[in-house]
């Protein structure tokens, strides 16, 4: 967590040298344009996904018995994402500073969502909304699955969430292949995304986290919506809500619809701060685990 909240992505590295993550994509949609099609999608998705583990699994344990923990701490800190994550985020809000196009252009980043007919409060929104998102997936799932299961479980969990990211929606193409990536990313993050949403509500403890599970649940997914409904009210925000994707206009009800609706750059300056403050709440919890784990 140190290395990468240092470091981040090198770009003299991985400008020379594939990311470990990019390898991960490349073999996913190898098997998404070889196998996704025919027959028994979802079949075939099952077997992609068994496919998937057992690589991850292999490695992660073939690399683990190195003697010595250098691997497995270059390794994790590669497959972290903070500062690559806070950097992005602060990149919209200064983008938005300059001007409202350089705003869409860093979140066109970050985001799925179309961009071309955002205005100020969407783009502000957009990166909030992915800034906690990928807060629990970036780094709080990580960190968890590699204290419980160590290395194998760092590269089990991002192996099945790089393949959500890629073939998880309910498009025509991908919601019967990508139907098991879904479903298991959904499970590996079950745990992860409430642990994120507990922490924001410690710092912000300005509504009962009875009202955070409550606004949760209206979110389209069951564990995004756990941060970004302790966020909305963590800055008193109007987060979800309709957006757009390939060129369709949702209806997604809003996240906290008593918060404010109109949001500028300073709010987004304000969720990196909630990432830090998150983070150093996640590091805590992993130098005790460590000294629990030598004592006992």
């Amino acid at each position: 967590m140190l290395l990468d909240a240092v470091f981040g992505e090198p770009r003299w590295l991985w400008d020379r040298a594939p990311h470990p993550a990019v390898l991960m994509g490349r073999l996913i949609a190898w098997c998404d344009n070889r196998f996704n099609q025919g027959g028994q999608l979802r079949v075939k998705g099952f077997v992609l996904v068994i496919v998937l583990l057992v690589i991850a699994t292999v490695i992660g344990t073939l690399i683990a018995a190195v003697p010595g923990y250098f691997l497995d701490v270059i390794i994790g800190a590669i497959l972290l994402a903070q500062r690559s994550l806070v950097d992005h985020v602060r990149a919209v809000s200064n983008g938005l500073r300059l001007s409202l196009a350089d705003g869409k252009r860093s979140v066109a980043m970050i985001v799925g969502r179309d961009t071309s007919e955002m205005d100020q409060t969407d783009v502000a929104r957009a990166a909030i909304e992915s800034a906690v998102e990928n807060l629990s997936d970036g780094v709080t799932a990580p960190v968890f699955w590699f204290a419980v299961l160590g290395l194998p479980g760092l590269l089990i969990y991002k192996i099945i969430n790089t393949a959500d990211s890629m073939i998880g929606y309910l498009t025509p193409r991908h919601a019967e292949f990508g139907f098991a990536a879904a479903k298991l990313d959904d499970i590996l993050n079950f745990i992860p995304a409430r642990i994120t949403a507990l922490i924001i509500w410690v710092f912000y403890p300005r509504t009962a986290f009875s009202t955070i599970r409550s606004a949760a649940g209206l979110h389209r997914s069951p564990n995004a919506g756990w941060p970004e409904a302790a966020t909305a009210y963590a800055l008193n925000l109007a987060l979800s809500g309709p957006r757009r994707y390939h060129g369709k206009l949702s209806d997604d009800p809003f996240v906290n619809p008593q918060g404010r609706k109109k949001l500028r750059p300073s709010d987004v300056d304000d969720v990196t701060r909630l990432l830090w403050l998150s983070w150093f709440v996640l590091l805590a919890f992993a130098i005790l685990a460590g000294i629990a784990g030598q004592i006992i």
